[in-house]
């Protein structure tokens, strides 16, 4: 696994495309995150930092405005504690 792969500078954060419209399955997944995140008592700062990603980036995820990747989806598992089948099997609940 390449480290540091997802860390990106803000000048390209900038440049990310953004959902124009609303989708329900990355605004489930990204409540999930928040979920988890603020139950661990985790900053967005420091789940960035145990997910080897941007911080911007766990904001796009938790607002639902990106689609994670598979690769993103098993970060975001490990720095959470959980089975990344247990987040998407959750959001696939809310469907």
């Amino acid at each position: 696994m390449v480290i540091g792969q997802y860390r990106t500078t803000m000048g390209k954060m900038q440049g990310m495309s953004r959902r124009k419209q609303p989708n329900p399955d990355a605004e489930a997944f990204g409540a999930i995150v928040r979920r988890l995140r603020t139950k661990r008592g985790l900053t967005q700062e420091k789940l960035a930092e145990l997910a080897d990603l941007n911080v911007s980036y766990i904001g796009f995820l938790e607002r639902g405005e990106n689609v994670p990747t598979l690769t993103i989806v098993l970060n975001l598992a490990r720095a959470l504690d959980v089975h990344a089948a247990d987040l998407v099997r959750e959001v696939a609940r809310k469907r």
